[in-house]
């Protein structure tokens, strides 16, 4: 039996999801309680647009093995990728439940509240996750936009700042950490990650902008000029170029 899985495998990963299909089928018949194989389906179903069937093989796959935690993450992203974040999140509850120490499903789960903007809810399982994984940078980074968008601004900071010991080369963290430092008032931290986030890709448009506006309100023209300037090279609308350019001929009136 395992020659004809091995070829039904070897279908998928050749992107013949119809071969697939009909070759995890053919096992199905002899074993028909084989919950791997339902998942293995629900997945080729999916890959080919056939989302019902999809849906009935990842349940059929969770009622044959209630602990096999790949059919909750695969039935979860489909409902998720279809919109319905309740049906996702009751299939991620489900699974966490039958698997309370598989925290790759409280992670997820976490990221669905964060979608759904359930805050809190998104805390609980991202704490969970931490405690088992205290250097999981990923659950650091999603805790920090969570306490971000409830206006906690520290405890944003500190989190992002755990990412930053262990990821100094990503543009989109350092955007993020001076977002929050800028909320919290705190606007050399703010210019000096923005500035980060440039170092890393030069070629990062709104960062630009953002430090241009924050050397502006502290009085630095020249350097407001500057940044201000690199932002209207990029392509950007014209309707905002031309606002931009206005403002630097206000700012350099002044200087």
């Amino acid at each position: 039996m395992s020659e004809k899985i091995d070829k039904a495998m070897s279908f998928f990963k050749e992107k013949k999801y119809k071969e697939a299909i009909d070759a995890f089928s053919a096992v199905l018949e002899t074993e028909p309680d084989n919950a791997d194989v339902y998942n293995n389906m629900g997945v080729a179903y999916s890959c080919v647009g056939d989302f019902e069937h999809a849906e009935n093989y990842y349940v059929k796959a969770i009622e044959l093995d209630p602990e096999l935690a790949q059919a909750y993450i695969n039935l979860s992203d489909l409902y998720y990728k279809a919109g319905d974040l309740a049906s996702a999140v009751g299939t991620l509850q489900r699974g966490s439940y039958e698997l309370e120490d598989n925290l790759a499903i409280a992670h997820l789960l976490a990221r669905v509240y964060i979608e759904d903007q359930r805050w809190e809810d998104a805390i609980v399982e991202l704490e969970r996750v931490l405690d088992g994984e205290p250097e999981n940078y990923d659950a650091y980074y999603d805790l920090g936009h969570v306490y971000f968008e409830l206006g906690d601004y520290e405890s944003a900071i500190s989190n992002f700042e755990n990412v930053i010991q262990y990821e100094q080369n990503n543009e989109l963290l350092y955007y993020a950490l001076a977002q929050a430092y800028e909320a919290n008032n705190e606007i050399d931290k703010a210019i000096s990650n923005y500035l980060k986030a440039i170092a890393v890709n030069d070629k990062f448009t709104l960062a630009y902008k953002k430090v241009g506006i924050l050397f502006l309100a502290r009085e630095d023209y020249d350097d407001a000029i500057e940044y201000f300037e690199n932002y209207i090279d990029f392509d950007i609308p014209d309707e905002e170029k031309d606002s931009v350019k206005k403002l630097i001929e206000r700012v350099k009136a002044k200087v």
